[in-house]
């Protein structure tokens, strides 16, 4: 595997890494500069060279994954019979640096429904690094001429259309996906609480409406659903900071987003 797919891999599976890649290069060594490797909680890809510079850097990746906010570093290797790594000896007679650039864990939101406020909303979440998704039992919804407006994004945008149950999307979402349910039919976001708190490991649980329809929508889920207060507890509603009241669809999506991003902070510490 190349480190671009090992890199994509973890992103995609919301795993941390470390990018580790040769930046200099004086007298002879095992690998020119540019040489990259990647390295994973379980595993590495890719290689700078083998021996002690590579051991002490997966050792020093490791602990950066382990690291909040951990921060790019420089590693400086002397290459010769008179330094004993951790690891043993190279005597190559050069000397390298290689420079550790953490890869945190993105986050991650699906947005169910892209209606008036589903499209301001990603509009606002586009321009951010995350993963995006996108979900819409209507077709007309996730047109390319509609969702042009994201042409420009920052985000990895995956829509997804899913004409019959919506709800089979959940079980693709990797682990700590924040989802939003706004779809435009109650019976659809109904279903969709319902799987959503069925799913273990997936990030926080939104429901777009008004305090009359969570109250029937948290007995419909204590009755039908058979979850318990606890796990109803898990859906927050209403969604979007409660200081701003405004009801346009503009005003809505910044108000979810300014909250998710809160989010997003808190869980980076």
């Amino acid at each position: 595997m190349t480190w671009v797919a090992a890199v994509a891999r973890l992103r995609a599976r919301r795993e941390a890494g470390v990018l580790v890649t040769v930046a200099t290069v004086r007298g002879h060594a095992p690998r020119k500069a540019g040489a990259k490797l990647v390295v994973g909680r379980t595993g590495t890809w890719g290689s700078i060279g083998g021996g002690n510079v590579e051991a002490v850097a997966i050792d020093r990746a490791l602990e950066l994954i382990g690291t909040p906010e951990a921060e790019p570093e420089l590693m400086e290797f002397a290459l010769n019979d008179k330094v004993t790594g951790r690891h043993g000896v190279q005597c190559c007679g050069g000397a390298v640096s290689v420079f550790l650039e953490p890869l945190p864990v993105l986050p991650a939101v699906a947005v169910f429904g892209v209606g008036h406020v589903g499209l301001e909303l990603a509009r606002v979440l586009a321009r951010h690094d995350l993963d995006l998704h996108l979900i819409d039992t209507r077709p007309d919804m996730l047109t390319e001429e509609r969702l042009a407006v994201l042409g420009d994004a920052i985000a990895a945008v995956h829509v997804h259309h899913t004409p019959l149950l919506p709800e089979e999307v959940l079980e693709e979402l990797a682990p700590g996906t924040h989802v939003l349910i706004m779809t435009h039919d109650h019976a659809e976001d109904a279903a969709l609480c319902d799987a959503a708190l069925r799913i273990p490991g997936l990030g926080s649980i939104g429901l777009i409406g008004s305090a009359a329809k969570w109250s029937r929508f948290r007995q419909r889920l204590a009755d039908e659903g058979g979850h318990d207060a606890a796990t109803i507890e898990r859906i927050r509603t209403p969604i979007g900071l409660p200081e701003i009241t405004g009801k346009e669809p503009a005003t809505i999506a910044v108000s979810v987003a300014a909250d998710l991003l809160l989010t997003f902070q808190k869980d980076a510490h």
